[in-house]
């Protein structure tokens, strides 16, 4: 198998921090200009954050879960590539992760019903956690 395969879902997930990262200021900026807050309320990002409607500050929220989870994805894609072991499992349970990934996200960032978002976290958990638990005994059994 091409090595350079599991660089398909690599990228799509940045590419999904990029799309979550423009909505989330589409919709601060849409906020910020409707007049809602004044100024002084908008020096302190905590107090920001505590202002803002759900619409706005769940993107942001959004944003931060982009860089936990998917952190150990793109190390272990990176291990996966350097290692010469990419293979079809890996590059599936990848898309899978970053298809999951991407509806939380969708979720997340509109109508955000948390059983839902749930489930979409857990099953890209799972499938990062497939691919890290594989790595791992591959590593230690070689």
């Amino acid at each position: 198998m091409n090595q350079a395969e599991i660089f398909g879902p690599f990228f799509a997930m940045l590419l999904l921090v990029f799309v979550v990262w423009v909505y989330m200021y589409i919709r601060r900026i849409a906020f910020i200009r409707s007049g809602t807050l004044t100024q002084a309320q908008m020096i302190t990002p905590g107090l920001f954050a505590q202002l803002s409607p759900p619409a706005v500050n769940s993107p942001s929220e959004n944003l931060k879960n982009l860089f936990e989870m998917p952190v150990l994805f793109y190390a272990l894609a990176l291990y996966l590539f350097s290692t010469n072991q990419v293979d079809g499992a890996y590059v599936t349970a990848a898309w899978i992760f970053v298809a999951f990934r991407a509806l939380h996200s969708a979720v997340h960032c509109t109508v955000n019903i948390v059983n839902l978002r749930f489930a979409m976290y857990l099953i890209s958990t799972l499938a990062l956690g497939y691919i890290a638990c594989r790595a791992a005994l591959a590593h230690w059994t070689a």
